[in-house]
């Protein structure tokens, strides 16, 4: 039988407090911020990259799409989607660029089982993922219409 490496979901059964981390995450999700809706993809991203790794480690190559599957979900359809290239500028239009190296970089790391880029993805991101955390208090404080 053939899997995809980018499936929605394993071909496994349902890990024991899977559900339970399920409805964690669609309740931080409803009463999120946009602010926080971006850092929580940015931890999702992370959080994928390293199921991607301990699959890659162990050889479970379905766990292993999947997850990659959804670390560049979360790039295209989430922080690459959500960029305003109109009037993003330079930043909007560099955040492009480097979503879609990403996308790229995780492909083949999928398809060659490259723990490297691995870290180069996740190096590349995790500076976004600390300014964009280091700016929330001020940004999900100001005042609506800012």
């Amino acid at each position: 039988m053939f899997h995809s490496p980018f499936a929605s979901r394993p071909a496994t059964t349902p890990q024991p407090g899977g559900l339970y981390r399920q409805v964690g995450a669609e309740t931080r999700v409803s009463g999120a911020t946009p602010h926080q809706l971006v850092a929580l993809l940015f931890e999702a991203y992370m959080e994928a990259l390293a199921q991607a790794r301990g699959a890659m480690r162990e050889d479970r190559r379905v766990e292993k799409g999947v997850a990659l599957g959804r670390a560049v979900r979360i790039l295209e359809e989430g922080l690459r989607a959500g960029l305003d290239l109109r009037s993003g500028g330079p930043l909007a239009r560099d955040l492009d660029e480097l979503y879609h190296y990403l996308t790229r970089r995780l492909t083949l790391a999928n398809l060659h089982d490259d723990e490297a880029a691995l870290d180069e993805c996740r190096r590349l991101v995790l500076p976004l993922q600390e300014a964009w955390a280091s700016i929330g208090p001020s940004v999900d404080t100001a005042p609506a219409g800012r």
